[in-house]
């Protein structure tokens, strides 16, 4: 994630499409994992990521308004998908808890791991249950706080605490197995 969101924020208030390109750049994916995993349908998904920025652009005059951008794509993101639950709730409901999630992605600081290490941490992170795999990706990789993940998903902040401690003890026992069976390792 980019630490310039508040300067992005101001370009686009004034009208710089290229500012308004790279925001979508950066919160494009993981505001579609969001939305897939609410309405479960990857072209409702896309369509819900490109209403809220086209929200944003309509609305670029108020922008100023917004105090944390991020947090406000996110919760955008979120109330148009379940809006879109809502809406089309007569066709098929869906619940978090059915959520598929694409694989873990790598940051560039676990590019030093080994590629079959990484293989086995996203293997580790896809076994776990649909909505902790949702709060930790939001926690860890989206940089959410716990409070936000609570709210974003209407969920207590003591769930997220919990679902991100199962996510991390089954990683480190993942880590543990892995370093254990590393050449040369006692």
């Amino acid at each position: 994630m980019r630490n310039d969101i508040p300067e992005l924020q101001k370009r686009i208030y004034g009208g710089d499409t290229q500012a308004f390109k790279e925001l979508y750049d950066c919160f494009c994916t993981p505001l579609l994992q969001l939305a897939l995993a609410i309405v479960h349908n990857r072209e409702m998904a896309e369509e819900i990521v490109a209403d809220v920025f086209i929200a944003i652009w309509k609305k670029k005059e108020n922008l100023h308004q917004a105090s944390n951008l991020k947090w406000y794509l996110y919760a955008a993101t979120r109330n148009i998908a379940l809006n879109y639950l809502r809406k089309y709730a007569h066709k098929k409901t869906l619940h978090l808890d059915e959520a598929c999630l694409p694989e873990y992605e790598v940051n560039p600081e676990a590019q030093l791991i080994s590629h079959e290490m990484m293989q086995h941490i996203n293997r580790a992170i896809g076994e776990l249950p649909p909505q902790c795999r949702l709060i930790f990706k939001l926690v860890k990789e989206d940089g959410l706080k716990y409070r936000e993940v609570a709210i974003l998903l209407n969920i207590s902040i003591k769930t997220v605490e919990n679902q991100v401690g199962i996510a991390l003890k089954k990683l480190t026992k993942m880590k543990a197995f892995l370093i254990a069976s590393l050449p040369g390792a006692q």
